[in-house]
């Protein structure tokens, strides 16, 4: 079966090595969709807790306020949940920036070994998403 347009044969042999630069490339670009979906989901903790923050800015300092820490709530200060979502938030910023800096990783990899596929097979091969 030909997966080439009609007309167009293939006269690149696919070598052993070859091979194996298109399968790392396959396995680079599921583990960046993986990346990309848990930056997604980051983003979206980040932005939940930056309206939560700016809502306990709203409350009374005095006034105990219930916080889930794992699967408990428990009752604090307005100004100790301030503080604790303060933390949160940066553990979520150094988890964004990590995030970010291995998906930035795997865009060079994916750039030399499609520069490399693209030179040997030229048009006979597709690395492109549609």
């Amino acid at each position: 079966m030909e997966l080439l347009p009609e007309g167009q044969k293939n006269t690149t042999e696919v070598l052993w090595e070859d091979q194996q630069k298109i399968n790392e490339f396959s396995s680079l670009i599921n583990r960046k969709d993986a990346l990309a979906e848990q930056l997604a989901a980051y983003k979206t903790e980040k932005e939940y807790i930056d309206d939560l923050a700016m809502e306990i800015e709203l409350l009374d300092d005095e006034e105990k306020i219930q916080y889930k820490i794992a699967d408990a709530f428990v009752f604090v200060s307005v100004a100790k949940a301030v503080e604790m979502i303060e933390k949160e938030n940066e553990l979520l910023d150094g988890k964004i920036s990590l995030t970010e800096d291995r998906i930035d990783d795997i865009d060079s990899q994916l750039a030399m070994l499609k520069a490399h596929l693209y030179g040997k097979f030229g048009n006979s091969i597709n690395l492109e998403r549609d």
